[in-house]
């Protein structure tokens, strides 16, 4: 059989999904990544591990109908990706935000199949959403639409077969309106949903654990290249979970948070955020720009209408928003100020340029597939809790959390030591979890 190449394995998905741009991103990274570990196996490589697992094992899209506060009739499209079940359910959050669509959808699971197979947890990778748009709708409006969204989805999930979660715009709130709905209708308590209010099956750590894993998996990062977080200034984008919970804890650990943003602009503190500020950005997380607001009233902070915080110096970067977020141009401000270690908050924020700027520049780059898998862990913990009927305390899941960001840690380094012993953890990132994925699909056959 002729040799794996990734730019015919892109080519073969451009022809089929010409279109999904973020998708074909995502493979191609892979792809690359993987092209000698698929030459090097005869058995990956006959049985066409990877093109399996970029196809999905199916796409679900449906309409939602529902009616809002003025009684009008809304419309909006909604879609499950379960990609890969081959190490376990489906797993993978639900995203509500006017930009979803297919593309985006199959990325973030493609990206999800990956994640999980780090974590060592039996869980497969999938992801959900639809394209609406909760900013200026009513807690009334936004249950009628989770219900409307459950009425549609439910034939399709269970704890054995597909365990969504929250994402963008999906928090405790929504997961608490989806399971309501969903328990209604199958009449039944159960491990459906994770993300849920910790009164009715949901886990302490969940609210935190990815923006807790990030810290956790940078420290790791740090120790291994002998420098210490202490001190250390970070420029941050993101004002939500992801963002709000990883300042938490690098403020905790003595570190600078000089930058949190969102789409009108970026906040900066040129001091860095005190534990009493960020908590003051919680508190008033109603406001429509608590980020401007906090400006307005501290001396210590600037709004930078319109602007990221990638010009702002820092010696760690943490893109938290959205995908490619940081392109090649903001990249260069960073090397060029000095940044040495960028870690992912969010799913694939960094542009293929960009990535290539920080290796050319000698920028240490971690990928989301590793760096913010925490979230997904803790998941897969709440399922564990939700299966036994028990529920584990704050710091003992917290302990897990921060083993399984070690571990994870461990892999990249393990499967991403080149040949002068530097680390490319993008690589070691997608071989360890294609390795496991890989050895699941070749052993339960075609």
């Amino acid at each position: 059989m002729s040799q794996f190449e990734p730019t015919e394995f892109v080519e073969w998905l451009r022809q089929k999904h010409g279109e999904q741009t973020e998708f074909l991103q995502a493979a191609e990274e892979v792809a690359l990544n993987l092209k000698s570990m698929i030459n090097d196996s005869p058995t990956f490589k006959n049985n066409k591990i990877l093109q399996r697992l970029a196809e999905p094992d199916r796409i679900i899209s449906f309409r939602i109908t529902w009616v809002d506060d003025n009684d009008e009739i809304q419309i909006n499209k909604g879609w499950r990706v379960q990609q890969s079940n081959a190490l376990g359910p489906y797993k993978g959050g639900l995203r509500f935000h006017p930009t979803v669509n297919e593309s985006v959808l199959k990325f973030l699971a493609f990206e999800q199949c990956f994640k999980n197979a780090l974590t060592d947890l039996p869980i497969g990778g999938g992801k959900g959403g639809a394209d609406f748009d909760p900013k200026g709708r009513s807690d009334n409006e936004i249950m009628r639409f989770c219900q409307a969204f459950m009425m549609e989805l439910h034939r399709h999930i269970g704890p054995k077969t597909d365990v969504p979660a929250g994402d963008i715009n999906v928090g405790a709130k929504e997961i608490g309106y989806l399971y309501g709905q969903y328990k209604r209708i199958k009449n039944e308590f159960g491990g459906y949903l994770t993300g849920k209010d910790i009164e009715f099956g949901g886990s302490h750590v969940r609210t935190e654990a990815t923006g807790f894993g990030v810290i956790y998996f940078l420290e790791n990062v740090l120790k291994h290249h002998n420098v210490n977080l202490k001190s250390k200034r970070i420029t941050l984008s993101g004002a939500g979970n992801v963002a709000t919970y990883a300042a938490q804890k690098a403020i905790e650990e003595g570190a600078v948070i000089v930058s949190m943003s969102n789409s009108k602009g970026t906040l900066s503190v040129e001091k860095g955020l005190s534990s009493d500020e960020l908590y003051w950005l919680k508190a008033h997380s109603d406001k429509d720009n608590v980020l401007k607001s906090f400006a307005e009233e501290h001396d210590s902070a600037n709004w930078l209408a319109d602007q990221k915080p990638w010009q702002l110096e820092c010696d760690i970067a943490a893109p938290c928003a959205t995908q490619n977020e940081l392109d090649e141009h903001d990249a260069k401000c960073l090397a060029n100020n000095g940044c040495k270690f960028t870690i992912e908050g969010a799913n694939m924020p960094c542009t293929a340029k960009a990535v290539n700027v920080f290796k050319k520049h000698g920028v240490v780059h971690i990928p989301g597939k590793a760096s913010n898998a925490g979230g997904v862990a803790v998941s897969g913990l709440e399922m564990s809790q939700n299966a036994g009927f028990e529920r584990r305390g704050f710091a003992e899941l917290d302990s897990q959390l921060q083993s399984i960001m070690q571990t994870i840690h461990d892999k990249c380094v393990e499967f991403g030591r080149r040949q002068d012993g530097t680390i490319d953890y993008a690589l070691g990132a997608n071989r360890a979890a294609f390795n496991r994925l890989a050895s699941a699909l070749v052993a339960q056959g075609v």
